[in-house]
């Protein structure tokens, strides 16, 4: 019979590694604190999948978040909704990004496959526009 308790002590912390992520990479408009953050959150040849694109690496990846943020000006930001949840090295947290104070623009989820408590891959999952 397996040793669920040292299952449990196995699995990392997804709702931190996941705000973190959102925070520290995709909210961070200083470029040298966004990669000081994807070193610690991301293993050393990450892999995003965005909707239209795969992104390798930790510099490819700090572009599209830095892009992101000058696309949709200086007080955009991506919000955690909810709590992330995962387990056997895949966790999931929904979000929402928008201005401050300003309508929200899009939602959606990250989805990471987590390798020693650091993501190793990323799913940029985006929800379709209410109609």
């Amino acid at each position: 019979m397996p040793d669920t308790e040292t299952r449990a002590e196995a699995e990392p912390n997804y709702d931190w590694l996941l705000r973190a992520n959102l925070e520290r990479v995709f909210n961070e408009r200083y470029a040298a604190k966004r990669s000081t953050a994807l070193a610690d959150l991301f293993v050393d040849e990450p892999v995003m999948y965005e909707p239209t694109d795969i992104v390798r690496g930790w510099a490819a990846i700090a572009n599209v978040a830095g892009k992101l943020l000058e696309q949709f000006g200086p007080t955009f930001r991506f919000t955690p909704v909810g709590t992330a949840v995962g387990h056997h090295g895949l966790g999931s947290l929904q979000w929402q990004a928008s201005p401050d104070g300003g309508p929200i623009i899009v939602t959606g989820a990250d989805v990471a496959e987590v390798v020693d408590g650091r993501i190793a891959r990323l799913w940029v999952l985006l929800n379709q526009p209410a109609s």
